[in-house]
């Protein structure tokens, strides 16, 4: 009988390593770029990407809601987590895709939205993460492209709070609306003229 159990339970084990192997190792970036509903279309197409979420991080209000962030006395900025396999695209990569979605030179605003809560920021997960994100500011303000100084902030990510879910995939949700919004805000202009991105 012990032997039974013992074969069923090594069956079991290898079961599980056998799973464990063939499912992707995967890492967690954290951005802020003003409206997290416009961050979340680039990163949901971005290959290797597994999954995004759109939320509030940075502040010191437990919790938040929506309305609560707008008020700006959370500390929290609007923000996307991005699960992804290290294996398929690198942190380098994913970086770079932030910068050519916001304006790195705007201070506590991103276009028509004006406050901390729209600040840009890379929210580091690790020393190498941070190491990444710092070296590539640096060689975007040396690059020559911005005449004013890159002030998108980098530090340790703390809590991320998801937001409500009718802010995920709101570009899916509410097509028409998010598509005059990024128009009407001024990214869309910004993004095509600085980075010739259409979308």
């Amino acid at each position: 009988m012990n032997r039974i159990v013992s074969l069923s339970s090594l069956i079991l084990l290898v079961g599980a390593i056998a799973m464990a192997e063939t499912k992707p190792k995967t890492e967690v970036a954290t951005f802020a770029g003003g409206c997290f509903w416009c961050m979340q279309p680039t990163f949901n197409e971005f290959h290797g990407v597994i999954s995004t979420k759109v939320g509030y991080t940075g502040g010191h209000t437990v919790n938040p809601s929506y309305e609560d962030v707008c008020t700006g006395t959370t500390g929290h900025a609007e923000g996307i987590e991005i699960i992804y396999d290290p294996t398929k695209v690198t942190y380098s990569e994913l970086v770079e895709e932030f910068w050519h979605n916001i304006d790195p030179t705007s201070l506590n605003q991103q276009f028509a939205d004006h406050g901390t809560q729209y600040r840009s920021a890379i929210f580091y997960h690790n020393e190498e993460q941070k190491r990444i994100a710092e070296a590539s500011k640096a060689k975007l303000a040396a690059s020559g492209k911005f005449k004013k100084p890159i002030v998108t902030e980098i530090t340790a990510a703390s809590t991320f709070y998801p937001a409500e879910e009718y802010h995920q995939d709101y570009y899916k949700k509410n097509a028409m609306h998010y598509k005059a919004y990024k128009v009407g805000s001024g990214r869309a202009g910004y993004l095509e003229q600085t980075w010739g991105k259409t979308h």
